[in-house]
């Protein structure tokens, strides 16, 4: 078989997750599908009535499993267990000196499928794939990523590395078994460096969203003379990233598709009068003791604007959040305070 970086960066490669048995990971994938089907005409019925009154329903009267993400969300109450995290690998301690020293771990371990077939979600993915940005950029991925860090103005972005002294890092928590909060066990991230080994803030993150954004909205501004410094990305390339792939899902919003490195909703409406979906990318990230979603909502751009040139970009809502609490659902919350933010404009 042979395993591209696209199927790498959309998930597609058959490379394992945290759980090495086969038969688990598909009776979960059972589980959660036949637990999406059931509630899919709730969730359905219920954004047709808050679009028709215009107004957002409450917790109290939403379906008490709307989606996956929220289900999931679930298991961040006191005594509630996030069955991920139950994995032996979350909690490895061994510290690797490079990104190719840690494809030890999976690298003689076979396929979950043929690659480009399925979709399976792997963090181990992006451990080759950062060791292939190793090979191919001739630098150790860490330094290769903080100097891009830098470029993009993300001064509080650094390694999540045990040892370092680190200005204002937060302390992070996990809930018992008995349901007490208690601090997150001691954990090495080296071993994964590209799939949850950063700490960030949320300052750093609006500027990596603002970047994306800017970049991805740069190529329609076109009648600027020559004011607009191009993008960070060129704006096909964000495009690409932001392009659903095929044979996707994305667990945390079912209307989505996985792209690359990112989870993307598209601007879809069937019927008049009805559900609409905007276009947005996120992605939620979760880690031993934290949770936390990076969500941008891009303007729907008005081509009168743009060629008169009263509007520069980015024009969108960007949305971060980060906690310091394992398996909180965030994406859903995220969305709706993007949402508001983005009627709260076209109300003025």
């Amino acid at each position: 078989v042979a395993i591209t970086t696209r199927l790498l960066v959309s998930h597609l490669s058959g490379i394992r997750h945290y759980e090495k048995d086969i038969k688990k990971v598909k009776e979960e994938k059972e589980k959660a599908s036949r637990a999406f089907k059931l509630t899919k005409p709730y969730q359905d019925k219920e954004q047709k009535e808050k679009e028709g009154k215009g107004i957002e329903k409450t917790d109290s009267v939403k379906p008490r499993k709307e989606r996956e993400g929220e289900v999931k969300s679930q298991n961040s109450k006191p005594g509630r267990r996030d069955k991920e995290f139950e994995q032996e690998e979350y909690y490895l301690k061994e510290k690797f000196e490079s990104v190719i020293e840690s494809l030890k771990i999976f690298k003689n371990d076979p396929l979950f499928f043929k690659p480009g077939s399925e979709f399976l979600y792997s963090t181990y993915g992006f451990t080759l794939l950062s060791a292939v940005v190793e090979r191919v950029s001739g630098q150790k991925f860490t330094d290769y990523m903080l100097k891009m860090f830098r470029d993009l103005d993300m001064l509080s972005t650094v390694l999540d590395d045990n040892e370092a002294m680190i200005y204002n890092r937060a302390r992070c928590y996990v809930y018992n078994k008995k349901g007490r909060l208690v601090n997150a066990p001691y954990v090495d991230n080296s071993y994964k460096w590209a799939g949850g080994g950063f700490l960030s803030s949320v300052g750093d993150l609006l500027k990596f969203g603002n970047a994306l954004l800017y970049s991805y909205q740069a190529g329609q501004f076109k009648n600027t003379n020559g004011k607009l410094l191009p993008g960070y990305l060129k704006p096909d390339t964000v495009a690409m990233m932001w392009t659903p792939v095929p044979k996707t899902e994305v667990s945390w919003d079912r209307d989505g598709k996985y792209a690359m490195a990112w989870a993307v909703v598209e601007k879809k409406q069937q019927y008049g009068c009805c559900r609409q979906q905007r276009h947005y990318a996120s992605h939620t990230g979760g880690a031993v003791g934290a949770s936390s979603v990076l969500l941008i909502l891009p303007e729907e751009l008005d081509s009168e604007a743009i060629d008169t040139g009263l509007v520069a970009p980015p024009r969108g809502v960007i949305v971060s959040i980060i906690c310091n609490m394992q398996s909180v659902s965030l994406n859903s919350t995220a969305l709706k305070i993007a949402r508001e933010f983005d009627k709260e404009k076209w109300a003025q």
